[in-house]
């Protein structure tokens, strides 16, 4: 057998593979297979454990049928396990193994690198998610690279994440975030030179217009992103 037989039938393989999406959230955890299945979802709070995400969500999904699962983790993620514990949900994630745990192949990224990779249309993207803080991703000719940029120094010993997270929003008022928001997209821009930038989050909603060179993205293209993450051999994750 020849080797690009090989790589074909490796890659009709992968594309045939049936993924299990999970976007972990503060309020919910939510779930959706790659084959077109409905959204389901359970709730999350502070008390939250991994253990016990992973038990009810196993629960959740008991009769759907999947090969991988791709989840998008709200913090850091390093060697494909939380780098630390998030800041809305309860203790022991860090370091914890969701491969070992749901008994499945599972890649792991950090929830605005999933929804990134859900929202890549090609060349050079800066993510941006605008919710309780701000989220941050860029890719670069399919080459995934996660940013932390919301607690960079911003004016007056705040960040970013002061001036156009949820804080922001509610102690400044809309009319003056959304002129943060402008600002800060206004410095990324020339700091790290995307071809285009992809605002999503919740809080887009109360932009009444975009920036130059932006456009909106949408919360369910995270569960895209989760299903790329094993569906999609272009990727350098």
């Amino acid at each position: 057998m020849g080797a690009d037989t090989t790589a074909k039938r490796g890659a009709a393989a992968q594309r045939d593979r049936i993924v299990l999406a999970i976007d972990i959230g503060g309020s919910h955890v939510k779930a959706r297979l790659s084959t077109g299945s409905e959204k389901r979802r359970i709730d999350s709070s502070a008390d939250m454990t991994a253990e016990e995400m992973v038990e009810e969500m196993t629960k959740l999904t008991a009769d759907w049928d999947y090969d991988a699962i791709g989840i998008g983790y709200p913090g850091p993620v390093s060697d494909n396990r939380p780098a630390a514990d998030p800041v809305n949900l309860g203790p022991g994630w860090k370091d914890f193994d969701f491969g070992a745990a749901f008994d499945k192949p599972v890649r792991l990224v950090n929830d605005a690198m999933m929804q990134a990779i859900g929202s890549y249309q090609g060349g050079r993207m800066l993510f941006l998610g605008l919710g309780t803080g701000l989220g941050s991703a860029l890719i670069v000719e399919h080459v995934c690279v996660p940013l932390e940029l919301a607690h960079l120094p911003y004016k007056k010993r705040s960040t970013f994440e002061d001036f156009v997270g949820e804080r922001g929003l509610e102690r400044r008022g809309k009319k003056k975030w959304r002129k943060s928001v402008c600002k800060v997209i206004e410095k990324l821009q020339a700091a790290l030179l995307p071809q285009y930038i992809v605002i999503g989050g919740g809080n887009v909603d109360e932009l009444k217009k975009l920036p130059s060179n932006c456009r909106r993205g949408d919360n369910e293209n995270a569960f895209a992103g989760g299903f790329r993450l094993w569906l999609d051999p272009t990727l350098k994750i």
